[in-house]
């Protein structure tokens, strides 16, 4: 049992003696006190808080000026947007005008044809009764008394 109490003994004198070496080298590599510390890590907060509002101030003037610029290049598409607009509108126009104007030719040949047509059809119709009117006088066989030859009676 001697052997186990000496290990034993061993033991326990390692424990206290380790015990004591890591407090001493604790105390003598320790930075600062608690209240050291505590400054330290109010000190450094102040400065985190102070970079993130630098930085947040930053984020926000490039979120101003991409959105200058964005709405500078909305103003230039509806602009030209706009101006191709008119543009268009006043070609439709010139073509509406263009196509009314041939319109009226159309309309106004057509009228002049449909003229002709009438006064050649009055023209034939005169020179038809004339016809029938002399021929009526002769009492032909079978003359049906003014009609046409190859018309048949209503």
């Amino acid at each position: 049992m001697s052997d186990q109490d000496s290990e034993f003994g061993s033991f326990l004198i390692g424990f206290v003696v380790g015990g004591l070496v890591g407090a001493s080298v604790a105390l003598l590599l320790a930075p600062q006190s608690g209240e050291e510390t505590r400054t330290l890590i109010k000190e450094k907060s102040i400065e985190l808080k102070d970079k993130a509002a630098e930085t947040a101030e930053e984020a926000r003037a490039r979120t101003e000026k991409a959105l200058e610029e964005a709405r500078a290049r909305a103003d230039a598409a509806y602009t030209e947007a706009r101006a191709r607009a008119d543009e268009l509108s006043k070609l439709t126009k010139e073509r509406a005008v263009e196509l009314q104007k041939r319109g009226q030719v159309v309309l106004e040949e057509q009228k002049t044809r449909l003229g002709g047509a009438i006064e050649a059809g009055k023209k034939v119709t005169q020179r038809k009764s004339k016809g029938t009117d002399e021929s009526a006088g002769e009492g032909a066989p079978g003359d049906s008394g003014g009609e046409a030859p190859g018309e048949a009676s209503a």
